[in-house]
């Protein structure tokens, strides 16, 4: 099967290609990306290398470069995506232009191509922000949708035209909703590889408001697996809410991360909060764990330890990135 994976080069969309690779050699892997700052390439070297995918450089809104990559295929996983919310927050207009119209170009090149499949990887930004001091709510599949920041609204606005393809012309979408990811290759504006690569430069990490907005952290590779789950055995037109019940703070993530790199308290530096700043995810799995068996294998810990790991020993991937930012 022709598989299409748009964003491919980022963060989750390099994860899912080693484990795409891996699990369904059969597959003819093409990998779609603009290679924006957040896409690098050579986190795909060893797989373009191997010969196990082929890269298409172009760009999701671009009506051409879709229907050439469309032709013949049997799956799309949509990835592709601005993702940054304090990048949204200063302009809105790129998210709109990918998030959106992009999403829509992908679905128009699905319906006419009569691609057998198509995935939506969404966030649980969605759904908007919990209360703290209500530990029992999580976001489910009857949560409203309460978008508040551009990022968010932009994701929605996909989420809600990716379904009604479905309603409408029959387009077999699934659609899935994730909390946090952490791992390897991920972009260094994170908070999680913002921290690492911060403290093992020296210098402090920034640390918005009181630290105690809470998200839902899954390991990519966990994350990775459930949407291979869903795309091959999930039934179209249901959403999937991947989570790990990995629920921290950002204060309990980066003490964590100090103890793992040894470094004292006085490294975090309290700075004014985000605009709008969400208080709290929390996702409810039970749907997924139980219509199609998938459950998280790394602990929070473990992966925490594992990525740590990673970015002391890829220092030429990050390094690059930084200079310009963290300077």
């Amino acid at each position: 099967m022709k598989v299409i994976l748009t964003g491919g080069a980022g963060f989750i969309g390099a994860n899912l290609a080693y484990h795409w690779s891996d699990a369904y050699p059969e597959d003819e892997l093409v990998v779609l990306d603009k290679l924006t700052y957040a896409g690098h390439r050579e986190s795909l070297a060893p797989l373009e290398q191997a010969g196990k995918i082929r890269f298409v450089l172009g760009d999701i809104v671009d009506p051409d470069v879709v229907d050439t990559a469309l032709r013949g295929a049997g799956l799309v996983l949509h990835l592709a995506a601005e993702t940054h919310v304090d990048r949204s927050l200063a302009d809105p207009a790129p998210f709109l232009t990918t998030n959106v119209l992009g999403t829509r170009t992908l679905l128009e090149g699905a319906r006419k191509h009569d691609v057998g499949r198509f995935l939506l990887v969404s966030t649980d930004e969605v759904f908007g922000s919990l209360p703290l001091d209500h530990p029992e709510l999580r976001f489910t599949l009857t949560s409203r949708y309460d978008p508040r920041s551009p990022y968010a609204a932009s994701k929605a606005a996909a989420d809600h035209l990716a379904r009604a393809y479905h309603h409408t012309y029959g387009l077999p979408v699934l659609i899935s909703n994730c909390g946090n990811n952490y791992g390897p290759f991920q972009h260094p504006e994170k908070l999680i590889p913002l921290a690492i690569t911060r403290l093992l430069q020296g210098k402090k990490v920034p640390l918005y408001g009181d630290g105690a907005n809470v998200r839902d952290w899954i390991h990519v590779e966990d994350h990775a697996r459930a949407l291979a789950a869903i795309a091959r055995r999930g039934t179209p037109g249901q959403t999937y809410l991947v989570g790990a019940d990995g629920e921290r703070s950002n204060r309990e993530v980066l003490a964590r991360l100090l103890a793992l790199l040894h470094r004292e308290p006085e490294s975090i530096e309290p700075v004014a909060d985000r605009l709008g700043h969400d208080r709290r995810y929390a996702i409810d799995p039970s749907h997924l764990r139980e219509s199609l068996g998938w459950k998280p294998e790394v602990s929070f810990d473990e992966g925490l330890a594992r990525t740590v790991a990673w970015y002391q020993e890829h220092r030429s991937w990050w390094e690059p990135l930084v200079r310009p930012h963290n300077g």
